[in-house]
């Protein structure tokens, strides 16, 4: 009887091991961002060079706003914009925005469709205003992007889609709104997938690396989506090692033995 009590602890204590080995903590060097390499400890400054620009397409909605000296030509443009309070409102911008059309146009009052498809934000407005010059004198537009809004998915701590209310946003700044990555998130390859105009792009990211901010995928752009994988085994892994559990198997272990001896 006592060698079977024996064989009994022996095969806790095998198990407990077992599972030990099975199971693995998710080590630090794979949730620090921006690690250098060690031949490049000095570096400090990143150089983005080819910082991509959004080029709006079919379907967006844009804010235009017209400044003029005259309040009648000033209502006239603005949609209602004009009403304080209204702006805060996402339904009421929405609602009183200009879409691009399907043929890539916006539609002003009085001044009549204007192509924009393919044209940065800047440049539809700077657009916009020459159309404007020609029929106004004295005037001054804004242009922004109504329906700015990104995608977090996986392993973050409150996933979901955020709205965007400024021209550029990293993917640091993106995963911040989701409240960060999770422990068990793969840094080293996160997914991001871009809108192209023949469908959509996957992009692997390493945000471990700091090369990552001279990388064109640094800023996130309307639409995109971030995927946040997990680490392999993460069903076996502890976001800690569990002190408490090798503690009590091996308590419970010493225990049986002393009892049945």
């Amino acid at each position: 009887m006592h060698r079977n009590f024996r064989a009994a602890v022996r095969a806790l204590w095998v198990m407990v091991m077992i599972v030990l080995v099975m199971a693995s903590c998710v080590p630090i060097k794979k949730q620090v961002y921006l690690q250098t390499e060690e031949s490049d400890t000095t570096k400090s400054e990143y150089i983005l060079d080819n910082t991509p620009s959004y080029t709006l397409q079919p379907g967006n909605n844009l804010y235009i706003k017209v400044f003029s000296v005259d309040d009648e030509l000033y209502d006239f443009f603005n949609l209602g914009f004009g009403t304080a309070g209204n702006i805060y409102y996402d339904a009421a911008v929405y609602l009183n925005s200009y879409s691009v059309n399907d043929s890539g146009k916006v539609e002003l009052p009085f001044i009549g469709e204007i192509f924009v498809k393919d044209l940065t934000l800047e440049q539809a407005k700077n657009k916009i205003q020459q159309r404007i010059d020609k029929y106004l004198k004295n005037t001054m537009i804004i242009v922004k992007l109504v329906n700015y809004t990104v995608t977090v998915v996986g392993e973050v701590q409150r996933p979901g889609q955020f709205k965007v209310y400024q021209d550029q946003i990293s993917i640091y700044e993106v995963l911040a709104l989701a409240g960060d990555m999770t422990t068990f998130a793969k840094r080293d390859d996160v997914i991001l997938v871009r809108k192209t105009d023949k469908g959509s792009k996957i992009h692997h990211l390493n945000l471990l690396e700091d090369k990552f901010l001279e990388s064109p995928y640094f800023y996130i752009m309307p639409d995109d989506v971030v995927y946040v994988r997990p680490v392999k085994g993460k069903n076996f892994a502890f976001s800690s090692f569990p002190y408490t559990l090798v503690i009590s198997s091996i308590s419970l272990a010493i225990a049986l033995f002393a009892l049945f001896k």
